[in-house]
């Protein structure tokens, strides 16, 4: 049972992590769009947030059994069957708490706790709101179970039980209630007036825009690689096609012809619409400038990894982007020594735009 414990907890940690590395580059805008920055706290809680649906789904029906290794479970339909079990561990003496009977209940209301708690704190609904997903939730995952995982088996191999949708549905109250000791500020989820507002550009903030770059290049180019080789394989099973050396070539390419594009286009890159930056001003025209600020990012970068140029050059890249982002002001890195430009705030006023191109704005505006 330990071992299933453990097994149940890493599918679950596992599974968060990778959705919240897929969905990590549109939190970071939505952060920005909504609350005007990236707050760790907040991020850590959507990670959690994130993890604990996993854990729900990986505790109330892994492990999967092998059919015929085990036999059909049965319903319960009693609301009040509950009862006698307690009334027996209660009688039996000794700490209840070590009564499977209470155990069960107890742990089926602390399993859905943490589901009120985040519905309040991240996305600021209140206690019905957090007794109806909790009810909904449990009833999900009980009917998963009663259909043997939606016809996967033939009849369920976990009970029914109209009780655990009584204490999940408990739990989710409670932890609703139990949210409110969080402050009213941290809890608010709508749209904050600031976040229309500029905000200073720091070295930190930079580098969260080639974190985003980096990662949805990186997860654009393996999609590409994959889908490419997948459909190679369906098509032509026997195909003498040089497939890693075209996958290398797609997975390099098109990351750079997407970020090149949106770079000559806008002038910004995902990362920097992902938290709120731009370059300007310079010398340079600015059809120059913006090539020049593309060749110092993930265009650069990825060329480099074509199958074509010997040697592993993107290592000395990425060296001198992270020696030029802790040199610059701001963290303007390679793209700022490139094309001559300065960063700014996305949305800096009109006053701000107005300044000569070649007029570099103060630091943190």
């Amino acid at each position: 049972m330990g071992n299933g414990v453990v097994f149940q907890a890493a599918v679950a940690i596992v599974a968060g992590l990778v959705v919240s590395v897929l969905l990590f580059v549109p939190f970071v805008a939505l952060s920005y769009r909504r609350r005007g920055r990236l707050s760790a706290g907040r991020m850590l809680a959507w990670l959690a947030a994130v993890i604990y649906f996993w854990a729900i789904w990986a505790y109330t029906l892994l492990p999967l059994l092998q059919v015929g290794s085990y036999r059909c479970a049965g319903i319960n339909l009693d609301p009040l069957g509950f009862i006698p079990d307690i009334q027996r561990a209660l009688a039996a003496g000794g700490n209840p708490l070590r009564r499977t009977a209470i155990q069960q209940l107890v742990l089926n209301v602390a399993l859905f706790m943490p589901l009120g708690f985040f519905l309040r704190t991240l996305a600021g609904r209140g206690v019905l709101v957090a007794t109806a997903a909790g009810f909904g939730v449990s009833a999900m995952v009980e009917f998963t179970q009663l259909t043997g995982v939606w016809g996967l088996y033939p009849c369920a191999y976990r009970v029914f039980d109209v009780v655990d949708l009584q204490t999940n549905t408990l739990g989710a109250l409670l932890g609703s209630v139990v949210a409110l000791l969080v402050p009213g500020a941290w809890r608010r989820a709508g749209i904050r007036p600031e976040a229309a507002l500029p905000h200073p550009v720091t070295r930190g903030r930079r580098m969260l825009a080639m974190l985003c770059d980096v990662l949805a290049a990186t997860l654009l180019g393996f999609a590409t690689t994959a889908a490419f080789t997948t459909a190679v394989s369906l098509i032509d099973p026997d195909s003498t096609l040089p497939q890693g050396s075209y996958a290398s070539w797609l997975g390099s390419g098109l990351p750079a012809a997407v970020w090149l594009v949106l770079i000559l286009a806008t002038g910004r890159s995902v990362g920097d619409y992902a938290v709120q930056l731009r370059y300007r001003g310079g010398r340079q025209p600015i059809p120059l400038a913006r090539l020049m600020r593309a060749l110092g990012g993930i265009p650069g970068y990825a060329l480099l990894g074509l199958p074509s140029l010997s040697g592993n050059l993107q290592a000395p890249f990425a060296l001198a982007a992270l020696l030029a982002w802790m040199a610059t002001p701001q963290g303007r890195g390679l793209p700022g020594l490139l094309s001559g430009q300065d960063l700014a705030d996305a949305r800096a006023t009109h006053e701000a735009d107005a300044r000569p191109q070649n007029e570099a704005l103060p630091r943190g505006k």
